[in-house]
């Protein structure tokens, strides 16, 4: 939460009491105040703050279904807030609303009731007075619900309301509970209210000259987060790069999840966490569990993380398959699906997955690709948040042994180590034999196939695939034609895998029912072994082996 955000929002709820706009409504607030019982005040404040909090809450929720750009949101902001700060520096167009409240007044006279004399009457004659002046207070007003909607969470924008409320009512309900006696204290306000307008607006115009250049979020950046932080913990992240680079921009992102678009320019004064996966990518998916966890850790930190979806797989760009993706790891933070690498591009990135830590001033600081460094990451995290190093060694998520074998393609665009016969014949059906023996780290087909850019598809029954493996997880990413189920059989080293079979092969078979990264085998360490993969109907697809 940036501090002067509320406190401006606290500051038009206050510049009310000197604005032409609330002065005609005073004699209304003290008039209905003074009649009846002790608890009428009370109820009168509370009646008026009631009306205009309910309108407000209704209008956040009509403009955020809109969806509106938050960068466009927030410059409607200050263009407002610039407006008001220009109106209560001109008499002229002080003038104008102090008729226009007069007219409202007027109104509320003919409808405020007389009788009752208690906190239910005070409420109903405050809500009228609200409703009635809640039209003339709509430059204010506004200003607050532009600032309100374009908020990342419920519980920012209701604090700025609540800031504004309290502005609003504190000043109120000490003229409704203290009457004439302070009326008459006010004498001096009232009759020097153009320079207190004049003040207010000189103020207003100054903060939205600090928000519009960014100077807010540098000062409050500025804060230390915990002040019990020690000041020799560390001068600059550990292993950060050589020359701290302005932020790329979250280009050509053409779907949000978890939250509404966010920008660059608005997450200043954030630590930002910017992780490239897909969600089929075993090294990703492995590095999931702990940003998830450091999310949930450090928001209340001023952490963001937000998930670049840039598919590897042509399927990988349907939203709905990435939604289900996040559903299924149970991710909270944002993922913005960069199907056209737009934001890839421009972060200049190569890999799967990449971390891009971002300081508060909008600088990348640290970069690290695939897994590993957990820890270092973690602790560089906590730096910039000012938080000191937690120091104790931590396990890494899963690392990939020197021995394992790599990363094996089967679509002709990045196919490596095949051993069939005959060679892959790209984009036509041709049919295949297996040879008699597979060299490590080789695999081969066997029965009828096509061969396409970034995946193989089985034509006929019988198809299969063999593969000579070192590992003790073996994953395969599948799919289907028609997107109907499917389901293929697994042999290990000639036999059904039985204990050594993956999560998602049971009993040695595999039901294909999505687009998505298969467990086949799990082995209590890493070891050499012969897979066999038999495709039961045609039109299954298979796109790359991945190993843990």
């Amino acid at each position: 939460m940036n501090l002067l955000e509320v406190g401006l929002a606290f500051l038009e709820g206050v510049a009310l009491i000197a604005s032409p706009c609330i002065l005609p409504v005073l004699p209304l607030v003290l008039g209905a105040s003074l009649q009846g019982g002790r608890a009428r005040p009370l109820g009168v404040i509370a009646g008026f703050v009631l009306a205009f909090t309910l309108f407000a809450l209704l209008s956040r929720s009509l403009l955020s279904a809109f969806a509106l750009d938050p960068e466009w949101i927030r410059n409607a902001a200050l263009l407002l807030l610039a407006l008001l700060g220009l109106s209560m520096l001109s008499s002229a167009l002080s003038l104008r609303l102090n008729r226009l409240s007069q007219h409202l007044a007027e109104l509320g006279h003919r409808l405020t009731p007389a009788s009752g004399d208690g906190f239910a009457s005070g409420l109903s004659i405050g809500a009228l007075i609200g409703l009635v002046w809640t039209p003339c207070a709509g430059p204010i007003l506004a200003t607050v619900l532009v600032q309100v909607v374009r908020q990342q969470n419920e519980l920012t924008g209701n604090l700025l309301l609540l800031a504004f409320s309290v502005g609003a009512g504190v000043p109120m309900l000490l003229i409704a509970l203290l009457g004439q006696r302070l009326m008459a204290h006010l004498g001096f306000l009232l009759r020097h209210a153009e320079a207190v307008r004049k003040g207010i607006g000189l103020l207003i115009l100054l903060s939205v000259g600090l928000i519009a250049s960014g100077m807010d979020r540098l000062l409050w950046a500025a804060a230390p987060s915990d002040p019990t932080r020690p000041a020799t913990v560390a001068s600059a992240p550990i292993g950060g790069v050589d020359q701290p680079y302005a932020a790329p921009e979250l280009a050509g992102i053409e779907q949000w999840l978890n939250s509404p678009p966010l920008r660059m320019a608005e997450l200043r004064g954030k630590v930002v966490l910017i992780d490239f996966w897909t969600y089929s990518c075993i090294n990703c998916i492995r590095t999931l569990p702990e940003i998830g966890r450091w999310d949930r850790l450090y928001r209340q930190n001023g952490l963001v993380v937000i998930g670049v979806h840039s598919p590897e797989f042509e399927f990988e760009k349907r939203s709905e398959n990435v939604r289900a993706a996040v559903a299924r790891f149970g991710i909270d933070y944002p993922v913005a699906l960069d199907n056209q690498f737009a934001t890839w591009d421009n972060f200049q990135n190569r890999y799967w997955p990449a971390h891009y830590l971002i300081d508060r001033s909008g600088r990348v600081v640290y970069t690290h690709f695939g897994e590993g460094e957990a820890a270092q990451t973690e602790d560089n995290i906590r730096f910039l948040l000012g938080l000191p190093p937690l120091g104790a060694s931590r396990p890494e998520t899963g690392s990939s042994s020197e021995v394992q074998t790599p990363e094996s393609y089967l679509g002709h665009f990045r196919a490596a180590r095949f051993a069939g016969n005959p060679s892959l014949k790209p984009d036509v059906g041709a049919t295949y034999t297996h040879p008699a023996a597979l060299r490590r780290d080789e695999w081969s087909l066997g029965g009828n196939w096509q061969v396409e850019g970034e995946r193989i598809v089985s034509v006929g029954r019988g198809a299969s695939l063999r593969l000579n493996f070192t590992a003790s997880k073996v994953f395969l990413v599948l799919g289907s034609n028609d997107g109907r189920a499917g389901k293929v059989r697994l042999l290990l080293n000639g036999e059904p895998p039985g204990a050594a079979a993956g999560k998602d092969a049971p009993g040695g078979i595999v039901h294909v029912e999505e687009h998505r990264l298969y467990e086949l085998i799990s082995l209590p360490a890493p070891q050499q072994g012969q897979l066999r993969i038999e495709f039961e109907q045609p039109g299954m697809q298979a796109y790359a082996f991945t190993f843990g």
